[in-house]
């Protein structure tokens, strides 16, 4: 391997622990001396790899969760025949893994929004632009459904800010009953939205 490539690998597995701290633990509870030791790299690698600090790793494993789940929601529209059943799918895949992470993992974008999004423009930036990324292939898929842009951007906007409220409410009651009801309301709305849009047309 080559430095480079090692440097890649050691920034990337530095992000990856990053991220998962970031939701179990949130960012404040984050402590760059426990990512070090759980990433297995020297005290030196953090500020050659992230110069800028604890704020520019976070950054990184933000952007990271955003790539992941966007990833999801593109897979998903590619392989379901209807926008209820895309929400549904992608619904059930973040009830499994609250689940296998017996919910103490939650969304890391949330979980940075609200602990330093009145703290950190950087940090509240990044947030936003994951949100941003989330948003804009939601409503892409609807408008190419039939939806109106400006209807397809306004329901995007809903799912993704239904589909976090769902994932705290979930992980507070350990239970996924909360993403279930999400998960059916969407897909009606979301449905009935794309039929209304046709029988117009």
């Amino acid at each position: 391997m080559t430095a480079v490539r090692k440097g890649e690998a050691t920034s990337a597995r530095m992000v990856e622990v990053m991220l998962g701290l970031i939701q179990s633990r949130g960012y404040a509870g984050t402590g760059i001396n426990t990512v070090l030791e759980q990433s297995g790299v020297p005290k030196g690698s953090m500020y050659f790899h992230f110069p800028e600090g604890k704020e520019q790793l976070a950054e990184r494993a933000i952007g990271r969760a955003s790539e992941e789940f966007r990833a999801l929601i593109t897979e998903t529209s590619a392989s379901e025949p209807s926008p209820g059943r895309v929400i549904s799918r992608v619904l059930d895949v973040l009830s499994g893994l609250l689940v296998d992470g017996d919910y103490e993992l939650g969304c890391p974008v949330s979980v940075v929004t609200l602990e330093m999004g009145a703290h950190s423009d950087r940090l509240r930036t990044a947030c936003a632009l994951a949100y941003e990324s989330w948003i804009a292939p939601v409503a892409d898929y609807l408008v190419s459904a039939g939806l109106e842009a400006r209807r397809a951007r306004e329901l995007a906007e809903t799912v993704v800010s239904a589909v976090e409220g769902a994932m705290v409410v979930s992980r507070a009651m350990r239970d996924v009953q909360p993403m279930r009801s999400a998960a059916r309301v969407l897909a009606t709305l979301l449905d009935e939205a794309v039929a209304s849009a046709g029988e117009q047309s």
